[in-house]
């Protein structure tokens, strides 16, 4: 038959193509004009595969697109019957799938399970059987140059497709490509949308927060204060350390994410050493976020927040921020202590120094401190080798309210006037705290004032402070009247008796070892402190067993016979003591 004929004959299928590929192309423009409508990527790409399932006709139709590492995975689907063919995955370069994403071109096989055409990989093998999937079309989804996925057209029996259907399907692929791309970037913009309002309301909370601890500050306010508010912003637990490491504030939502007493978490400790922030975990699933507190280089304490959520930057930063305003809290506080430690520290040395009795001028100054100068009765001296005085003054200033008194530094030696029915309780108290506060030893001495003569008990307390460093007490709260066998040494009032005593009993022996230069008074001190021995008493001094012996020979010609006798001998006794002890309290920086 010739073409012409065949042409002929074939007129009326050919009208019925016309009318079919009109119809097509009706349904496929009017699809995609519906898809520029949509916008969120679920809803973009489910009405694609019914779209295409429609427009196509075959049994069904699925989309996958390419993830991580060119794997295809099943997004959406129409027409499928197994619930387990839309998990189907499909790695880089296997199936129909790898072949349309190689070449950027459609393809298909008549019957997937059967052909060699193209790798198959046996996971997705196993999804085929049960869905019934024999023939498979896949083309392309174009965003320029770039493949983003394919869409497929399956029937559940062998076939061909036809070049009509693989161009109709190619032709919709693209539209829906142009509607995928545009769902994805306005997911984006959505997603940035939200990212930049959840940013600004980051930025208004932690503003807020910032109003707040400023304004806690301006009125006043404390440590508890900040706790609470971060508490009530942050939520969990804060707690609030001091320079010492003692807790001085804390707040919580729940009590049990508070630290035990005594204790606190590695994250302070590391804070501290940083100069910032750190943040551990324990055994219990909590978060330990600590911030130091620091003005310059000097180290104020720290804040720490606990809770059973992995903190954010966020609030990391809000940590931060409130640590600094601790700072100028501290530092705050720290000048007003300064400047009222001043004021009582000059009221405190005028009434050292003033001669008894007390002026009303200076009544009227303590009363209106809160202190009745009637009722001081007791005077503390304090002193350490490894701290300054100032230092221990402003501890004891900080102290002195609890005993109604004052607190400071008065002529190089801290100091403190106190109300007490127990001057030896205050003395131990008092050490115990500085013991603690100081981390070394300390001296710390009561005295009673009687007739109003402070200068006198500040003497006396300062002088038995010195005398049981003499005797080799370096960490001690006591009353100087446990020390009254060596009342003569620190009571500058009875200077004249202790002048008397030792001229008494030993000016014979001083003056000797005066004119001869000789060592008689050494001598017989290290023979009393041996108790006589004389192995001992020769070794101690380094000399031979008769220079010693013609050495007490000679005391005993200077004294007289008597000198062994044992009320002499006692006399003698106390006497060296008391001038060894003299003399090393003589050479000590007043």
């Amino acid at each position: 038959m010739s073409d012409a004929t065949e042409l002929r004959t074939s007129s009326p299928d050919l009208a019925s193509y016309r009318i079919r590929r009109e119809r097509e192309l009706s349904s496929l423009y009017a699809t995609a004009r519906s898809l520029t409508a949509l916008g969120e990527l679920d809803a973009v790409l489910d009405s694609i595969v019914r779209a295409a399932h429609e427009l196509i006709g075959t049994d069904f139709t699925y989309l996958s697109l390419l993830g991580p590492g060119g794997e295809l995975m099943l997004k959406a689907s129409q027409g499928t019957i197994s619930p387990t063919f839309n998990t189907a995955r499909v790695p880089s370069g296997t199936g129909v799938g790898g072949r349309v994403i190689a070449t950027g071109a459609p393809a298909w096989v008549s019957n997937y399970l059967r052909t060699r055409d193209v790798p198959h990989d046996r996971s997705f093998d196993e999804l085929v059987a049960p869905e019934g999937m024999v023939a498979l079309l896949g083309v392309p989804l174009l965003v320029g140059d770039e493949v983003i996925g394919v869409l497929f057209a399956a029937d559940r029996t062998e076939r061909p497709f036809e070049h009509d259907e693989v161009a109709l399907l190619s032709a919709f692929a693209d539209h829906a490509a142009i509607a995928l791309n545009n769902a994805r970037l306005y997911d984006e913009s959505r997603s940035a949308l939200k990212q930049l309002q959840a940013a600004f309301r980051t930025i208004e909370k932690a503003q807020s927060v910032h109003e707040s601890l400023t304004h806690v500050v301006l009125t006043g306010g404390g440590a508890g204060e900040i706790a609470r508010l971060l508490v009530d912003h942050l939520q969990g637990a804060v707690t609030v350390f001091d320079r010492a490491g003692a807790v001085t504030a804390r707040c919580s939502v729940d009590a049990r994410l508070l630290p035990r007493s005594g204790s606190a978490p590695e994250a302070v400790e590391r804070a501290r050493r940083s100069g910032r922030w750190a943040t551990t975990t324990d055994g219990a699933g909590r978060w330990h976020s600590a911030a130091a507190v620091r003005a310059g280089d000097t180290h104020l304490g720290a804040l720490l927040l606990t809770r059973t959520e992995e903190p954010t930057p966020v609030d990391i930063r809000t940590l931060e921020r409130a640590a600094q305003i601790m700072g100028l809290l501290v530092m705050k506080e720290t000048a007003v202590a300064e400047a009222e430690e001043r004021v009582n520290g000059e009221l405190l040395t005028e009434l050292l120094v003033s001669a008894p009795p007390v002026s009303p001028a200076h009544r009227t100054r303590a009363h209106a401190r809160g202190v009745d100068i009637g009722a001081l009765n007791v005077i503390v001296v304090a002193k350490s080798e490894t701290r300054l005085a100032s230092e221990i003054g402003r501890r004891l200033h900080a102290m002195s309210a609890e005993w109604s008194g004052l607190g400071g530094e008065h002529l190089g030696r801290a100091t403190l006037l106190a109300a007490t029915p127990d001057p030896s309780r205050l003395a131990r108290t008092i050490h115990g705290r500085l013991r603690r506060e100081l981390g070394s030893p300390v001296r710390v001495v009561a005295q009673r004032i009687t007739d109003d003569n402070w200068a006198r008990a500040f003497e006396t307390a300062g002088r038995c402070c010195d005398l049981m460093q003499s005797l080799g007490v370096t960490d001690q709260g006591s009353t100087a009247d446990a020390y009254a066998m060596y009342a003569l040494l620190f009571d500058t009032e009875r200077a004249q008796e202790l002048d008397r005593f030792l001229a008494d009993t030993l000016e014979p022996l001083l003056a000797y070892d005066r004119r001869r230069s000789t060592r008689l008074a050494a001598t017989l001190s290290a023979y009393f402190t041996h108790s006589g021995n004389l192995t001992r008493t020769a070794g101690a001094l380094h000399v031979h067993m008769n220079t010693l012996l013609k050495r007490l020979s000679r005391v005993e010609v200077v004294l007289g016979a008597g000198w062994r006798d044992p009320d002499r001998a006692l006399q003698l006794q106390v006497a060296l003591r008391l001038h060894d002890l003299r003399t090393q309290l003589d050479r000590q920086p007043s």
